[in-house]
C-alpha cells in the first residue's frame, strides 16, 4: 500500500472497533441499537487515525487513507446498498407442506441464490417463507440453524457479490471467475450439510404431532413471487461487477473512475422506482436501518484499519504465519467473532507481506494482484476462512443477527450466543471445516 511504517499502537483504534461490534451488542445492547451511537463510535475513532495517518506519513499517509476511504469504502457501501434495495424489492410468500425433502430444496435454492444476490439478499429473501411454510410445525429450530449456516455464510463463496470479504478481495485485482475455481470446497460444504440437515429434519418430522401435520397439510398457499422486476436490476448488478471496471479492454477508451458505482446507483434508483410500495414496505417490512447501520459501522472500520493494513503487511514475517492452514484458521477464527470483511482484507496484507519469498508450502500457481504476487491456494484459504467461519457465532457475519431475530419474532426460541457455538457450531460446522481444510488446502501442500 504505501512504504512508511507506522507503530503497533497505531493498531488499537481498529482493534477497539472490531471488538466493540463483538462486545457491545451483548453488554450494552440497548445503547449498541442506535445506529446514531455507531456513527459517534465510528468517528471518535476515525477521525483521530485519519489526522494521525496525514500528519505522521505525510503524501504517503494522506494517499493511503484517501483510498482506503474513495476506493474500498465508497464502492463497498454502494454494493450493498445496491444489493439490499434491490433484494429488497422481491417478495417470496406462500405456505406449502413442511417436509423435510421441501424444506431441504428451500435451504438448497438459498445456498445457491447466496452467490448471486448476497448473503444478505438470499436470507431474507427467504427466511419468512421458510418460517410461513414451518410454523405448523413444532420441532424447526434446527432448520433456523441450517438456515443460517446454508444461506446467510457458506452459499457467498462463489463470487465477490455473495460476501463482502470477497468483494474486498475483488477490489484488489482478483478476477470476477476466480472465484468459481472453488467450487468444489463450495459444492462440498453445502453437499455435507444439506444432507445433514435432511437426515435431522426427517427425525424430527416423525416426532412431529399429528395433528400439526394434518394442519400442515390443510393450510396450504401457494407460493408466489412479487416485484419480478428486481430480477432485472440483480442481473445489471451482476454485469457490472462483473465487466465494469478499468482494466477491462472492452471498455478501452469509454472508461471512467466509478463508472460501476454510478452504474450501481442507477439501479437502486430504478428499483425503489419500479417496485410497488406495498411489496417493498408492506410485504417485505423493507427498513433502510440495516444498510445505515452498516454504513455507519464500516466508515469506522475502514478508516482504522487503514494503519493496522501498513503495520500487518510490514511485520508480516513476524506473525509466524507460514502455511496456507495456518491462515485458514486464523482467518477463521477472527471472523466467527470480528467481522470477516476486515479479517479478510488483513489477513490478505499479511499474505503480500510475507512475498515474494513465500514459504514452499504456499503452493507454485501465482495471482497477479494489484499489490503484489500472491499464492492462489493461500487466497483460496482466507477466502473459505473467511466465508465458512461467519456462521460459526451470531456475530460472525450480518445476516446471522437479522435472521435470528425474524426467527424470535416467529416465536421460536433461539439458543443464547453460547448455546448457539455449544449446540450446533461447534459440533456440527466445525467438523465439517476441518475435513474441508484438510481435503482442498493440507492436501494439496503436501502433493
Amino acid at each position: 500500500m504505501t512504504e512508511f511504517m507506522v507503530e503497533w499502537w497505531a493498531m488499537l483504534p481498529f482493534i477497539v472497533m472490531l471488538l466493540m461490534i463483538a462486545i457491545a451488542p451483548l453488554v450494552v445492547g440497548e445503547w449498541w441499537e442506535k445506529n446514531t451511537n455507531k456513527l459517534i463510535v465510528s468517528l471518535i475513532l476515525g477521525i483521530p487515525v485519519a489526522i494521525y495517518m496525514i500528519v505522521t506519513g505525510g503524501h504517503e499517509g494522506s494517499h493511503a487513507i484517501m483510498h482506503q476511504m474513495l476506493y474500498d469504502y465508497v464502492p463497498f457501501i454502494i454494493l450493498l446498498l445496491s444489493l439490499f434495495v434491490v433484494t429488497g424489492g422481491i417478495n417470496l410468500s406462500g405456505d406449502i407442506m413442511a417436509t423435510p425433502k421441501v424444506n431441504t430444496l428451500f435451504l438448497a435454492i438459498g445456498f445457491i441464490l447466496a452467490s448471486v444476490m448476497g448473503t444478505t439478499g438470499a436470507a431474507m429473501l427467504l427466511i419468512r417463507p421458510v418460517l410461513t411454510t414451518n410454523q405448523q410445525r413444532k420441532h424447526k429450530l434446527h432448520t433456523v440453524l441450517f438456515f443460517i449456516a446454508l444461506v446467510a455464510n457458506c452459499g457467498g463463496l462463489m463470487t465477490p457479490l455473495g460476501d463482502p470479504p470477497l468483494f474486498m478481495l475483488f477490489l484488489r485485482g482478483v478476477s470476477f471467475t476466480w472465484f468459481m475455481s472453488m467450487w468444489m470446497q463450495w459444492l462440498f460444504a453445502g453437499a455435507i450439510l444439506l444432507i445433514l440437515y435432511y437426515i435431522i429434519d426427517c427425525h424430527e418430522y416423525k416426532k412431529e404431532d399429528t395433528e400439526a401435520l394434518v394442519r400442515d397439510a390443510q393450510e396450504i398457499t401457494p407460493l408466489s413471487v412479487k416485484g419480478n422486476i428486481n430480477f432485472l436490476w440483480l442481473i445489471c448488478i451482476v454485469f457490472s461487477v462483473a465487466f465494469v471496471y478499468e482494466d477491462n479492454k472492452m471498455l478501452e477508451g469509454i472508461y471512467f473512475p466509478f463508472m460501476r458505482e454510478i452504474i450501481l446507483v442507477a439501479v437502486t434508483l430504478l428499483s425503489l422506482a419500479t417496485t410497488k410500495k406495498d411489496v417493498r414496505y408492506e410485504a417485505n417490512k423493507f427498513s433502510w436501518a440495516p444498510i445505515v447501520e452498516v454504513a455507519f459501522l464500516f466508515v469506522g472500520i475502514f478508516a482504522t484499519m487503514t494503519p493496522a493494513l501498513i503495520y500487518l503487511k510490514g511485520h508480516a514475517a513476524e506473525l509466524g504465519l507460514s502455511s496456507p492452514s495456518q491462515f485458514y484458521y486464523v482467518t477463521g477464527l477472527l471472523s466467527s467473532f470480528l467481522d470477516n470483511t476486515p479479517t479478510a482484507v488483513a489477513f490478505y496484507e499479511v499474505g503480500c507481506g510475507l512475498g515474494p519469498d513465500f514459504p514452499e508450502a504456499m503452493g507454485a500457481n501465482m495471482l497477479n494482484m494489484k499489490d503484489c504476487a500472491f499464492p492462489e491456494l493461500l487466497l483460496q484459504a482466507i477466502s473459505i476462512g473467511a466465508v465458512f467461519f461467519g456462521a460459526m457465532t451470531y456475530i460472525g457475519n450480518g445476516p446471522n443477527f437479522m435472521v435470528k431475530s425474524i426467527a424470535e419474532e416467529s416465536g421460536i426460541k433461539m439458543p443464547s450466543f453460547f448455546g448457539y457455538m455449544i449446540k450446533f457450531s461447534l459440533i456440527v460446522l466445525l467438523p465439517v471445516y476441518i475435513l474441508i481444510q484438510v481435503l482442498f488446502i493440507w492436501l494439496p501442500t503436501i502433493m
